[in-house]
């Protein structure tokens, strides 16, 4: 009998403890639904009243209506323009819960909120340089390399179209109808994505060297045979006349007079290659674009897109002093 008893008393405790965890749990889900109505009203006053009456968990229990309701109350609480009681609340949880991201990371970019704003763009600042700074390095290395090649290769195919051997001829003027006449962007495709279907595969760095390569050279052939030939024809045949042959007078009369003529052109070519290394990012090279683009999607702050934009500022200037110092002494001897 007094088993009975006892058993009975403990289903009956069971039923009691369950029942008044079915409605705690049913008076959050009530309390919340209330604050959300009060919300859409525009009532976030009486909202804010209605999830403070949420209290701090009871020892074994989960805890989730009291973070849902401090984390709203937060959000709220920011809406209206006031961050401290938002951090409170987002310290409330952190205190009884210290691994919760949701109120650690709402907390960090509340606290990121009421620094002044020059210090968070010069930690965004710290925080960009060092990946701008290697993409950078790898734009760069792309410059340089194209221009070792581009003028030695244009001037080859500006020689070449301006030969009296036709098959030569013939074929300058197609690279340079060829390499002018498609884009960039498809050249590079080509010769990176399209050469392995032919047993022929590049690294991106390789790929993108060719590519640059070729197309600048084929731009700067037509501007090279432009300024050879807007040499007098007399020079030529002075030189000949002193018995020079056609290649001692190219080298030692005709392209040291173009000098001056080409610089402009050939720099505002290769200012234009610092802008249009952007577009090996296409072919898996991470270069400075890339690296800006990458950090925007991953950040979503546009301090790192302005930061590519001063430093292509900045490279841009440094080229354009430099051709215009090496304009300067190209032409010394004609200054008046």
């Amino acid at each position: 009998m007094r088993y009975l008893i006892s058993r009975a008393a403990a289903a009956l405790l069971f039923l009691c403890i369950f029942a008044g965890t079915s409605l705690a749990a049913t008076d959050y889900d009530q309390l919340f639904r209330q604050s959300s109505d009060l919300m859409v009203q525009g009532d976030l006053e009486g909202s804010l009243k209605l999830l403070k009456q949420v209290p701090a968990p009871a020892p074994g229990d989960d805890g989730s209506a009291f973070v849902s309701s401090r984390m709203q109350a937060a959000r709220i609480y920011s809406s209206q323009g006031t961050p401290e009681a938002a951090m409170e609340a987002c310290r409330e949880v952190l205190k009884l819960f210290p691994d919760n991201s949701e109120a650690r990371n709402l907390l960090t970019a509340l606290e990121k909120q009421q620094k002044p704003r020059w210090h968070t763009i010069l930690a965004d600042c710290l925080r960009f340089l060092p990946a701008l700074a290697k993409g950078a390095t790898m734009t760069l290395l792309l410059v340089f390399c194209t221009m070792l090649i581009s003028p030695l290769g244009g001037l080859l195919i500006a020689l070449g179209r301006i030969s009296t051997f036709r098959p030569v001829s013939a074929l300058c003027w197609f690279i340079i109808w060829f390499f002018r006449g498609t884009p960039l962007l498809l050249q590079l495709f080509f010769i990176y994505y399209g050469l392995p279907a032919l047993g022929i595969t590049l690294a991106p760095l390789t790929a993108a060297v060719i590519g640059l390569g070729l197309n600048y050279s084929a731009y700067l052939g037509e501007i090279i045979r432009g300024a050879i030939q807007s040499i007098d024809h007399g020079q030529m045949e002075a030189a000949k006349a002193i018995g020079m042959t056609y290649g001692q007078a190219m080298r030692r009369v005709i392209i040291p007079q173009t000098y001056k003529r080409l610089m402009p052109p050939i720099g505002n070519e290769f200012i234009a290659l610092i802008k249009d290394t952007a577009l090996v990012s296409t072919i898996a090279m991470v270069e400075l674009m890339r690296s800006a683009d990458q950090l925007f999607n991953t950040y979503f702050n546009i301090t790192a897109l302005v930061l590519a934009a001063l430093i292509y500022l900045v490279l841009t200037t440094i080229f354009t002093f430099i051709f215009e110092k090496i304009e300067y002494r190209a032409g010394i001897y004609e200054q008046r």
